[in-house]
């Protein structure tokens, strides 16, 4: 053999595996964390711009969860067929709640319980989620991106990737479920945190806390999975390539993609999650009963229930903070790299 060729191999053999992937897809940008390889963005940069795309999706939206999260818990037939008055009092009961009967600047102020759990639990989330999943993607990338490709080819397989890391990380969330039940619950059940404490609620509850954990995994689970890998599918078909700089409406359109996929497949589950985290402390149902319940005296229509305006409204949320979450990482990783 010719001693370039040998010498070829040789340094082939120690090349790590994003990089043997990168040279077998030349032009081809993989996330990674190696500095020899292109990244999405820093570490700096990643929390920074996931956590101004919490704070600005809290500020724009929490008032449309809270109107969400309310459809979805109340236990009685919303429409009724023939009759609008009798909707429309249900949808005001509904939404509304104890300030149904009173002026519009008391019912849009009920529309903010729980804005302090929800600023604390949506930047974390944000942060772990957008901030999170690029690193995790990155790692599968480097250390499986050539086994993705062999068996789904390169771009399916990197959409993939992308899915199954955001499927990781949705499970992953689970930690922050205390939090966010507490904001459920000052969203739909306020009375039950009425005059107590966080720490005391905290000590007193423990890991009651993490009611519903196995329903919340179970929905994020292919909720995450379908809103990564349907932004990353959605990238692939406009021809954006990993490392490319999205433009506004690229990125707008790909997180709607993601997005509408996401809240589909994950709202069934995200009903029978809210009805169990807005239970008493002192009275949980479990999952199968509430489902039992709602099939009996509501109907297959139920786990549905608040889907319009999630897709209408909460929709456009996930794809807001999902797009100012990638454009201010890579503002940011920018300036950080100067």
């Amino acid at each position: 053999m010719h001693p370039s060729h040998e010498s070829n191999r040789k340094n082939e053999s120690v090349l790590p595996a994003s990089s043997q992937f990168s040279a077998q897809h030349p032009g081809t940008y993989i996330q990674a964390t190696s500095p020899n390889i292109h990244m999405s963005g820093t570490g700096e940069a990643r929390i920074l711009g996931s956590a101004i795309a919490g704070v600005s999706e809290l500020m724009l939206f929490h008032p449309v969860d809270t109107i969400a999260k309310r459809l979805m818990s109340f236990e009685s037939r919303l429409i009724h067929t023939g009759s609008l008055s009798e909707t429309t009092a249900n949808l005001n009961k509904a939404i509304f709640k104890e300030n149904a009967s009173k002026g519009v600047g008391p019912k849009a102020l009920g529309l903010f319980p729980g804005i302090g759990f929800g600023a604390v639990y949506k930047i974390l989330q944000r942060v772990y989620k957008f901030g999170g999943q690029p690193v995790l993607k990155d790692f599968m990338t480097e250390r499986y991106g050539q086994d993705f490709d062999r068996i789904f080819g390169h771009k399916t397989g990197n959409t993939m990737i992308s899915a199954t890391s955001g499927s990781l990380i949705g499970i992953g969330e689970v930690i922050l479920l205390p939090l966010d039940a507490l904001k459920v619950k000052a969203q739909t059940a306020p009375e039950q945190l009425h005059g107590r404490g966080v720490v005391e609620i905290f000590m007193k509850e423990g890991f009651g806390l993490y009611r519903g954990a196995g329903w919340t995994v179970a929905r994020n689970a292919p909720g995450s999975f379908a809103l990564f890998g349907g932004n990353t599918a959605a990238k692939s078909f406009m021809e954006v390539e990993d490392g490319q700089a999205a433009t506004w409406t690229q990125d707008a359109i790909a997180s709607c993609t993601g997005a509408i996929l996401s809240i589909s497949v994950a709202q069934p589950l995200d009903v029978v999650k809210t009805r169990i985290q807005n239970r008493p402390f002192d009275s949980p149902e479990s999952g199968v009963r509430i489902i039992s319940k709602l099939l009996k005296n509501e109907g297959f229509g139920a786990f549905f229930k608040g889907l319009t305006p999630k897709l209408m409204i909460v929709g456009p949320k996930l794809v807001f903070s999902f797009t100012i979450a990638q454009h201010t990482i890579q503002y940011f990783t920018t300036r950080f790299n100067k």
